[in-house]
């Protein structure tokens, strides 16, 4: 019996300034900030399970919750103790776990200039992804080296029927192993 389909809650950002991150992810983005900070602490009555979760070197932390249109939220941690470390880096693709979240607008060359202006930086300049079709896309950073996909069209009609017309290469796709 198949399963549903789960529903993406939230993702979790490291900043060294939530403040700012508050500020800058509500006017890029527009979310809205529902709760924090409040502070995580290793030994605090609040939030005991913190130290589970983070490990043992873990002591404080500023936790806050913003939310985007469609519901899913940003988590926003910055770390006290140990504190945030920034290294050169900052998309570590090599190791396991998220490098990157996508954010959908309708105009990615717009938004990728707003994120400049306000601090931000762009990976690549934005491409049409596909030949053929109006889909935009450009991979950014916020101030703080956390990097952002931007594109133009949602997940499902970018990927749902791979290969598009119009693509001049044809993908390689991989079987799986016996």
């Amino acid at each position: 019996m198949a399963k549903s389909a789960l529903a993406l809650n939230h993702i979790g950002l490291t900043v060294p300034d939530i403040f700012a991150a508050i500020d800058w992810y509500g006017e890029l983005f527009g979310t809205t900030h529902i709760m924090g900070p409040r502070l995580l602490a290793s030994d605090g009555k609040g939030s005991k399970e913190t130290s589970g979760i983070f490990g043992r070197r873990f002591r404080r932390a500023y936790q806050a919750h913003l939310l985007l249109a469609n519901g899913v939220g940003i988590e926003l941690f910055q770390f006290i103790d140990p504190a945030v470390e920034m290294p050169d880096e900052n998309m570590p693709y090599w190791n396991r776990g998220p490098f990157h979240f996508a954010l959908t607008c309708a105009d990615v060359d717009e938004l990728a200039a707003r994120i400049v202006a306000a601090g931000g930086g762009k990976r690549i300049e934005p491409i049409d992804f596909v030949p053929g079709r109006p889909w935009r896309l450009c991979y950014c950073e916020d101030p703080w080296g956390n990097v952002i996909e931007l594109m133009s069209a949602s997940y499902a009609e970018m990927f749902a029927n791979w290969p598009q017309p119009g693509m001049t290469e044809q993908p390689v796709f991989v079987t799986r192993p016996a």
